[in-house]
Order: structure tokens, then sequence, then C-alpha cells
């Protein structure tokens, strides 16, 4: 890696955590220095991961060597394609939710929000960043015990209440992960993602059965991150009890355990892998297809605006892991293009969602009858363009996303129920939200007399921050052609696994042994 691009990927990670030890430590009693130091540290995100996605985008992999110690032996970061966009998207989101906490004041109603909000990126970022399984372990923990404190903030009886669910759900996933990659080292001798490729590969016939378990077992961990069916069942309360903003960030939680199912399942149990190759792929598709099912099912069924959210979510991730279980480039590309789409979908419905709930006092984000409230009319055009951009239907990016994915999917064997799957539930939620849309805002508007509020911060800077998402996925939309080059440039990178491991293991990798 040159020592240009060494730098970039570094602060990618140190940036998150300095700011965040250092507001911590420094800030902590002055609320517009923290506010000005969160604020500065995204933008500096943006500038660093656009930058990156540029370099990647020559279609080099570049790994560098933490402490100058060459893999397998020391800690690597690796930057392609793929982890260069995800860097972009977190860093873009971030941002955004960032500000619409800063206008709204929700970054005031519990302690330490700006810290935990930092190490939350930090954690997300490394989790991308890294080579090695075991510092996923360990980045995945970061961001996990920053969500704790994100999740819980503002406090409140319903929101502990899917805290603690929410903790003792993840200490269990985490457990499992350490029996994994303890399985995983016990046969292979390393963790390094390249260095088990190769391991895996080579394997003799007795191991395959251990590695095989470790595999699966990796896999049910990522597929609980990603809420996949039967797993999901944490993600609705947790995502409906916390913050309109720390749930619009939680959009990119689930992606995480999606792509670790893409990068393990591409590079450590390719096609190189023999008789392992995409062992989890039996698995994936049908619970991919459940998944779709009831979270739209959900959808129909919420009560709340937060419940339609959340359960959004799920559908969203069943939609995506259909794709991805198909484990072709064809199909590749657009998951990662639909994980840009339905990241930026969900969080822009969150935020919407929550500016709504706000101004309908005690009715909040229930789907009933109530009078007018402020902003009406322009809540009502952003809840119908996150609606449809949810549901995927034109013109927003929803509908480019899931063409793209019916189209991947043409030449797989189950590519008539991931069919019939898709457009179903896409017609489901279309009378979900046209029932939560029309008591919302037709039916209450007959109402006579409007909801009047005392005070209401940031009425304009909160509508701003979810027009921003909405204006993002309009931006995907136009630049499609660009943006599915390059999804595509990415989806064939992951199916050639030798270039991954010949950056991370060769001899130009740099670093001492």
């Amino acid at each position: 890696m040159s020592l240009i691009v060494s730098w970039w990927v570094v602060a990618s990670l140190l940036l998150p955590a300095v700011m965040g030890a250092g507001i911590l430590l420094l800030f902590r009693h002055h609320p517009r220095l923290s506010r000005l130091s969160s604020l500065g540290s995204c933008i500096a995100l943006v500038i660093i991961a656009g930058v990156l996605v540029h370099e990647a985008d020559s279609g080099t992999i570049q790994s560098y060597a933490i402490g100058n110690w060459r893999a397998p032996f020391g800690i690597v970061l690796v930057l392609d394609r793929l982890s260069a966009m995800m860097l972009l998207l977190t860093a873009v989101l971030g941002l955004t939710v960032l500000a619409y906490a800063i206008s709204t004041g929700k970054d005031r109603q519990g302690w330490h929000f700006h810290p935990l909000f930092q190490f939350q990126l930090l954690g997300l970022n490394g989790a991308f960043l890294t080579g090695d399984l075991f510092n996923l372990f360990v980045f995945f923990e970061v961001l996990l015990i920053a969500s704790y404190g994100l999740m819980l903030h503002g406090q409140g009886g319903e929101r502990l209440k899917a805290g603690v669910q929410y903790v003792i759900i993840n200490l269990v996933g985490s457990t499992l992960f350490l029996v994994g990659i303890g399985l995983l080292y016990g046969v292979t001798g390393t963790l390094n993602m390249a260095d088990l490729a190769v391991k895996v590969a080579a394997a003799p016939p007795g191991d395959q059965g251990l590695i095989a378990a470790s595999g699966l077992l990796l896999t049910t961990v990522f597929g609980l991150k990603a809420a996949l069916v039967p797993l999901h069942f944490w993600l609705p309360g947790t995502y409906a009890a916390t913050s309109g903003a720390v749930a619009a960030l939680f959009a990119i939680m689930t992606k995480v355990g999606a792509y670790s199912i893409i990068r393990t399942s591409t590079l450590i149990f390719g096609e190189d892998a023999g008789d392992l190759a995409f062992l989890a792929a039996p698995w994936i598709l049908p619970a991919a297809l459940v998944t779709v099912i009831i979270g739209f099912v959900g959808l129909y069924a919420a009560r709340g605006l937060r419940d339609l959210a959340a359960w959004a979510v799920v559908g969203s991730m069943g939609t995506l892991l259909c794709a991805v279980s198909v484990f072709t480039p064809e199909a590749m590309g657009p998951a990662l293009y639909y994980i840009l789409h339905s990241t930026l979908a969900g969080a822009a419905l969150f935020l919407v969602v929550d500016l709504i709930a706000q101004r309908r006092a005690e009715q909040g984000d229930a789907i009933t009858l109530a009078p007018r409230f402020t902003q009406i009319e322009i809540l009502s055009g952003l809840f119908f363009l996150a609606a449809i951009a949810t549901v995927g239907l034109p013109p927003l990016s929803g509908f480019v996303g899931k063409l793209l994915v019916l189209d991947g999917v043409r030449a797989s064997p189950d590519a008539v129920w991931i069919w019939a799957v898709i457009l179903t539930t896409t017609v489901l939620g279309v009378l979900a939200f046209a029932r939560a849309g029309s008591l919302i805002f037709w039916k209450s508007a007959a109402i006579d007399g409007e909801i009047v509020l005392r005070s209401l911060r940031g009425e304009r800077a909160g509508v701003t921050s979810a027009s921003c998402l909405l204006l993002a996925l309009a931006v995907l939309t136009v630049m499609a052609g660009p943006v599915t080059r390059y999804t595509s440039a990415a989806a064939a990178q992951l199916f050639e696994p030798d270039i991954y491991i010949q950056a991370v293991l060769g001899p130009d990798a740099g670093g001492r042994r």
C-alpha cells in the first residue's frame, strides 16, 4: 500500500477513535465543542472515504500492515472496492444522522452521545477494513458496546427493556463468534482471512468437518447481525424502541452482518474451497425468502410507524440476502447496489417517522386518526417518497435495485421462488404504506383542529436532514449507471480471491516478518 493511501486508511480508524476519546475527556461539559468536534470528524470521514473509493476504483487491492508486521503474523487492513464503498456509505449516513440529532436536540437527551457516536463509527469502519477474523470480532464488540449506549440514550422503561434483550442476544452472538473462530484457528492455525483461504482450500478431508462446522457457526452469527430468520426477532423491538436518530444509524448495523457473509463466503469459502465452497448457500436462501415474507407481513401488521420502519428493515435484508445467496458475480453486483439503497432508504424512513411522531404529541407514531399537525403537508410528501423508496416503486432507487436483483438471479435454479416472493411482498408493502399514510395524512386532514406544540426544536433542520437522505436516493437513481458499474466491478473482484490473497500475503504486501 502506498504511503499516502495507508495514511488515509489509518485515518479512517484513528480519527473517530481519537475524537471519541477526546470529546469524552475534554469536552464532556462543553456541548457546543462536543458537537463541533463530532461534526468535524464526520465531515472529515466523508472526505477520507471519498478519496479511498477513488483509489479503490483503480482495481488494485491494497493492504496495510499495522506495526509493520506482515500477514499472517501481523494485523492487516485491506482496502478493496467493497470495503471502500462501505466506508463511504457509513460516513455519509453518519454525517446526516449526526446533523439530525444536533438540529433536533436528540443528542442532549442523555450523556455521552457524541463519544458513543464516534466509537460506533470506529467499529463500523474497522469491521469493513480488517483482514483478520479475530479483529472482525474485536470491531464487532466496539460497535456493539457503543450501540448499547446509543440504544439506551434518552432512557425510558420501554427502551431499557428492549436494550436488555438486545444486550443479551448480542452477548450470545459474541460467544458463538468466539467459539467459531476458535474452532477455525484450532484446525488451520491462522485467523487471517487471506491465509485462511489458502489453508481451507488445502485442508485434508479429515479436517473439513470441523472447518464446515466453524464456517456454519460464523454464518449463524453473521445471520444474527443481519436479522436473518429465525434470528431476526431482536430487531423490530430494538429499532422501534430507540430514538429516531439512533435507529437511522442502526440501518447500517445489519449490513455489517451481510458484509461479513459476503466477505467470508467469497474469500474463505469460495470456489477454491472444494467441497466447502459456499457451504452456507443452501441455508441462506430459504431463510432469506422467509425473512422477506415475515418482514413485509410485519410491515402490514404494524400498529406504529416506528414498528413499520423496523419491519421494513427486516424485509429489505431478506431481499438483499436473496441476491447474496446465489453467490454469482451477476447477482452480487445488484446486491451491493441494494445495500446502498436499503441503508439510505431505511435511515430516511426512520427520520421521517421520528419527525411525524414529534409533531403528533400524544398520538406519537401510532397509526390512528388524529387532528392535523405542524408541517403535515411537507411530511406527507417525505413519507410518500420514503415509502416508495422502501417498497421499490419508481422513480427512486428502490425500483432500480429490485429490478437489478430480479435480473441478477435469473440464472439461479431458485429464480422462480425469488421472483415470486419479492414481487408478492412488494404489493403487500404498497398496501401497508398506503394504509398508514391514508390514516395519518389523508383522513386525519379532514378532522377539525390542529395539534399545537409549545416548542419544536429544529423544525426546519430536522426536515432538511431527512430530505438529504431522500435526495441521496435520487442521486443513486440518476447515477445508477456509474454506481452499478462500480458495484459490478466490486462483485467481480470478490470472486477473484487470488488477487486479495496476493495483496495480503504476496511479496509486495509490505511489512517485516
